[in-house]
């Protein structure tokens, strides 16, 4: 399984580390749906790897808000991001965050879930971006959807916690 941010934040690209924003949802949401047995903090993503799983984006450059990018680095990350499937063939790619997606992949009628497309014999979904912005999901409706993509691509579950608290930006 290879997640797919949109593009670092700042803070991000000062760490190294993905989703290092104190607020940003991902790590808590990965935990509480059964990808990792424990609550990982950005700077322990490197093992994400011992769970079969890998992190990137779909645009390299830095910003403090995604929607300071443009169409054209968006639809250039959809070409550079289609090349890295191709050469790394994961089994799933799960695009965190459905304005990217359908930025990046050219579909403005992408929704929320699995989708038709595929990158060679990779399967695409489309999660919820779990930026602290995105006030349409909580982290336990995002838990449940990170949990559906987990169970289609049959990876085992690791107890997620529901007693996990969101640190406040």
């Amino acid at each position: 399984m290879l997640f797919c941010g949109i593009n670092p934040g700042l803070l991000t690209a000062a760490t190294g580390h993905h989703f290092a924003r104190p607020g940003n949802r991902f790590w808590p949401v990965l935990h509480l749906s059964g990808f990792t047995p424990r609550l990982l903090r950005p700077d322990e993503q490197r093992e994400l790897l011992s769970y079969g799983l890998g992190i990137t984006n779909v645009v390299a450059r830095p910003t403090a808000r995604a929607d300071e990018l443009t169409a054209e680095e968006y639809a250039e990350g959809g070409r550079l991001l289609t090349g890295k499937v191709e050469r790394l063939r994961p089994g799933w790619l799960a695009v965190v965050g459905v304005t990217a997606y359908r930025a990046a992949f050219a579909d403005r009628t992408a929704r929320v879930g699995p989708q038709e497309r595929t990158i060679g014999d990779t399967r695409v979904w489309v999660l919820p971006n779990p930026s602290g912005l995105n006030a349409h999901w909580t982290a336990a409706t995002m838990a449940e959807e990170f949990a559906r993509l987990r169970e289609a691509a049959d990876l085992p579950g690791h107890g997620g916690s529901v007693s996990v608290t969101i640190p406040s930006s």
